[in-house]
């Protein structure tokens, strides 16, 4: 069996980008977290990376913030289950779920999608070839779960599946963390 290495040259060259454009622009690199809803796995890699990087200095971290395609949830807190799963973490999650626009790609340097179909609705949302080198896949940075190929919704799942996505973001943002202050 081939030993898969994560991250993945697409994610590596998507982080190398999104860091040469905030760079360019003297500021913290600009992360979109998404996923269909915006009620679980996305609002839960924002608030992991928050936490990953609460150390840092203001002008390392990175500005983040997440969206799904899915807007009847507009305005809402993430699932109480996330919730309550980050709180034994340590996170607290108060994002307000909101749409995806085509303007993020004007204003975020890298947008992460958890699963195929966010990250093939984010390549049809991409207004040009150079905001669609701007599309990573979360998983990508998982290096403890060499064969995780999407963060999975867990909305119809118990408990588990809640802690499962926790496990894989914590793993995911922690390589997301490196790559961004490796110089």
């Amino acid at each position: 069996m081939t030993e898969i290495k994560k991250p993945g040259t697409n994610a590596e060259k998507a982080v190398e980008n999104a860091l040469r454009i905030a760079r360019s622009e003297e500021r913290p690199v600009r992360i979109l977290f998404v996923c269909l809803g915006n009620i679980c796995r996305s609002p839960a890699a924002e608030g992991m990376m928050q936490h990953i990087c609460g150390d840092m200095s203001p002008a390392q971290r990175p500005e983040l913030d997440s969206a799904g395609f899915y807007g009847g949830h507009a305005g809402e807190l993430p699932d109480r289950r996330m919730r309550m799963v980050a709180s034994r973490r340590g996170l607290v999650l108060t994002h307000r779920s909101r749409k995806i626009h085509e303007s993020d790609f004007d204003y975020f340097d890298l947008l992460l999608g958890m699963d195929d179909s966010n990250i093939s609705d984010l390549h049809d949302l991409a207004p040009t070839p150079e905001a669609e080198c701007k599309i990573a896949r979360m998983s990508d940075f998982a290096v403890n779960y060499q064969y995780a190929d999407c963060v999975p919704d867990p909305y119809y799942d118990g408990l588990d599946g809640f802690e499962n996505v926790l496990n894989l973001l914590e793993d995911a943002t922690t390589t997301l963390r490196k790559l961004i202050i490796r110089e």
